[in-house]
Formats: C-alpha cells, sequence, structure tokens
C-alpha cells in the first residue's frame, strides 16, 4: 500500500492543475478533457451546440419519438424525473403543453428539505402534475450518507443513487417505456463525450458516471441489509429490456440553457428562486435549493477537485455568453469554496458527527497537489486567473 507521504495526487487527478482558456474550470474536474488550444471538451461542445447542430431536424427526431410513445387511452406515456426544480420542471411542462404527452413525474426526496425546495416541489405539483414522492428509510438513509461521506467525500450520494434509480423502477412498475431526464450532464459540464452524439445514455454507463465506482453491494460490508438497500438498486438489464425501457436526454432535442428554464419555470410552474438572494458558495440564486445538505456536495467537490459551485456556475454562463470569462474569474475568486454554514448544524445532528470529526473527514480528501497550509489556514496552490 502507498504510504500517504508519497501520494502526490489523489483519485487520479492531474498532478499539473490547468485551467479551460475558455471558461473557468479546470482539468481536475472528472473525464474531462482539453483540447491543444487549451479548451475544455464542455466548451467545445457550447460551440457545437450554437453552430453546427441542425435543431429542426433533432425536433423532428423528438416528434417521432414521442409520436410512437403517446398514450391513445389517456394512460401515463412518460416518465420524468426530477424536485420540480427550475430544469425538471421545464421538462415535464414542456412534454405535456408543447407535445401533448401524459407525463408522471417522480421525485427522490432531498435529504432535509429546504422550505423553498419544498415550496417549489408543491407549486409544480399544483401546476398540473401527477407525481409520485418516494421517501427512503430515514435510519437508512442517514447511514449511508454518513458512510457516503466519510468513504467518498460526497455526503450527496445516497440522493444520487435514489435520484437514477427511482424512475426506473417506476417506469418497470407502471409499464412505462420511456424515461426523460433533462441535461446530459457530461457533455453540458465537462466529462465523458462518449455518448455526446446519442439521444440517451446506455444503463451501464450510470454507474461509472453517477456512482462515483461505489456500487450498493458494497455498503453490505458496512452493516446495510439487502432488504434495505433495495430502494437504491437498479432494475436488472433483463427487467429493462422485457419492459422496452428507453432513457432519453431533454437536451439532446433542445439547446439546454438553465438560465432560460428558470424563467420558463418560473412562468409556468410557480418556480421561486433563493430567497437569500444567492446560495452559499457561488453568486447563482436558481439551482439546486432543494436540500440543505447541497451546500455540503458542492464544499466537498471544492476540497476534492478545487472546483466549487461558483466554478461551476460561472463555467456554464461563459459558454452560453451570459458572462465572460473576466467576469467569471472574479466570480469564482469571490465565492468558490465559501463554506455553507447556514445548515451546518442540521448536516452535523443528521450524520452524527461532531464539528471535529466533520474535519478530519473533509480534509482527509484534500490532495496534497492541489493544497497546501498557509498560516494554519488551508489554500488552494493555484487559482484561476
Amino acid at each position: 500500500m502507498v504510504e500517504k507521504k508519497d501520494v502526490v495526487s489523489k483519485y487520479g487527478l492531474p498532478e499539473k492543475v490547468v485551467y479551460c482558456t475558455k471558461c473557468v474550470v479546470s482539468n481536475q474536474r472528472p473525464r474531462i478533457t482539453f483540447d491543444e488550444h487549451g479548451v475544455c471538451n464542455a466548451c467545445r461542445f457550447a460551440h457545437k451546440k450554437q453552430h453546427l447542430i441542425d435543431w429542426s431536424d433533432r425536433e423532428r427526431q423528438l416528434q417521432a419519438l414521442l409520436d410512437r410513445h403517446r398514450s391513445k387511452d389517456g394512460s401515463y406515456d412518460v416518465v420524468v424525473p426530477g424536485s420540480g426544480g427550475k430544469d425538471s420542471a421545464t421538462v415535464a411542462h414542456r412534454l405535456k403543453q408543447q407535445y401533448n404527452m401524459h407525463p408522471l413525474t417522480v421525485t427522490w426526496a432531498p435529504h432535509i428539505y429546504t422550505e423553498v425546495g419544498w415550496r417549489n416541489f408543491q407549486n409544480f405539483i399544483h401546476s398540473g402534475f401527477d407525481n409520485i414522492l418516494a421517501t427512503p428509510n430515514g435510519r437508512v438513509h442517514r447511514t449511508l450518507t454518513r458512510l457516503s461521506f466519510e468513504l467518498l467525500g460526497d455526503p450527496f450520494q445516497p440522493f444520487i443513487y435514489g435520484q437514477y434509480v427511482l424512475p426506473f423502477r417506476i417506469a418497470v412498475n407502471y409499464k412505462i417505456p420511456l424515461v426523460f431526464y433533462g441535461e446530459n450532464g457530461e457533455v453540458e459540464y465537462g466529462g465523458s463525450s462518449k455518448n455526446e452524439d446519442k439521444p440517451g445514455q446506455p444503463i451501464e454507463d450510470f454507474s461509472r458516471f453517477y456512482f462515483s465506482g461505489l456500487l450498493v453491494d458494497e455498503f453490505v460490508k458496512y452493516g446495510i441489509s439487502e432488504r434495505d438497500l433495495q430502494p437504491y438498486r437498479m432494475p436488472t438489464y433483463e427487467e429493462l429490456k422485457a419492459a422496452g425501457i428507453e432513457m432519453h436526454w431533454f437536451s439532446y432535442y433542445h439547446k439546454w440553457v438553465p438560465q432560460e428554464n428558470y424563467y420558463y419555470a418560473a412562468e409556468h410552474c410557480g418556480f421561486q428562486a433563493n430567497p437569500d438572494g444567492r446560495s452559499e458558495g457561488t453568486y447563482s440564486k436558481y439551482a439546486s435549493l432543494d436540500d440543505r445538505i447541497d451546500g455540503f456536495h458542492y464544499y466537498l467537490s471544492f476540497i476534492k477537485f478545487g472546483i466549487g459551485r461558483a466554478t461551476s456556475d460561472a463555467a456554464h454562463e461563459i459558454r452560453e455568453g451570459h458572462i465572460t470569462r473576466e467576469e467569471g474569474v472574479k466570480l469564482v475568486r469571490r465565492y468558490d469554496g465559501e463554506f455553507p454554514n447556514k445548515h451546518f448544524k442540521e448536516f452535523l445532528d443528521y450524520t452524527e458527527l461532531t464539528e471535529k470529526q466533520f474535519w478530519e473527514i473533509a480534509d482527509s480528501f484534500r490532495s496534497p497537489h492541489l493544497w497546501e497550509k498557509v498560516n494554519g489556514e488551508w489554500r488552494l496552490k493555484c487559482q484561476v486567473s
């Protein structure tokens, strides 16, 4: 086993930190790639969205797909996962109102609802949608959250399991073969380009891209029973194939612009932005508002990869032309890595950790190629400029 003092970088990250010349993301984002001009693949895809994709042809493809699945008897014909946030609300509303589909929306409950998150969820349902809200066993979910924090440096992992598993379980159980997600995050925000030109993602890629390589089975060794892990398990390939399940991204068919989704959801589904004016760790006010654990997911990303919430927000807003790179750099330098104090006590209570234990665990995920201590405080060795 390699001694910790000999480790130069963790998680297989490049030892030399390089920032995209177009946006503010670095090569420390998992699976991201850079070309010979120092441009990340998310920026290259943004250019492709603006200039190279024939969106009228994509619209025809969408119409043909939905014509094939649209119910004739009023039954549900598409599963739309989501929280009632701006993106899922936009997808569900457009499928129903613009394309005359009959969606069944499904929601995997947050760890701890925020007030605005619950309000947006209720506003979404009352704007005209049937919904199944799945709330997992609280004791098990708390345990999985703490384990995920300790093992992965990401307390959000149990939510990610449920968010991706639940729609497929509902699709199989209700015999609804079409599942529509919002965006292909890998190509929109920087990651694998494997499925860039595909309308959906093969099931086998979910574990690789979204489950952080930690399969549900591995929690058994920590005393979680097979029965308690069932809600977190994807249906088998055989079940999905027998049910004829197709998974598609709305972003493949329509140009994906989160800011426009915010305006659309606010107008049609009663979506409300963060009443605090902005979310901790960033300058934006309309993304990831549902869960009091959200801020720790982003903060741990900052610790592990040097990429916080403001970097993610600024990067895609630069690609969409909403801000310049210079403005993005200033926003990142001002807000990235801001600690989510507002819900810290609730996080500690939820995971049954002391503040000392929290920092011992969190700091253990700092990679020595990214971080150094200066006057007793952690500082990134290389920052965007």
